[in-house]
């Protein structure tokens, strides 16, 4: 992370449970989980360059290998965010 976080992070661990104020924070009932989406994100179709034996690996792998390959550069994405 590039910014620096300014939540006093020792006075938040000493708040107790039973202080924390959720009023504004709806609870999650039934009838929000029976009308709740997983939404993942929107892939879109492109045209990569991979040296064959990097494909071929991954090939070799099994099925759901371009999965694998987008799971691994999104975990170079965030790491280098």
């Amino acid at each position: 992370m590039s910014k620096i976080s300014k939540t006093n992070k020792k006075r938040t661990i000493k708040v107790k449970d039973e202080n924390i104020d959720y009023s504004d924070i709806p609870e999650l009932n039934e009838a929000f989980f029976q009308n709740a989406e997983v939404r993942l994100p929107t892939k879109q179709s492109v045209t990569i360059r991979l040296d064959r034996d990097v494909l071929m690996w991954f090939k070799g792998q099994g099925k759901g290998y371009q999965s694998r390959i987008n799971k691994l550069l999104r975990i170079y994405m965030n790491a280098h965010q």
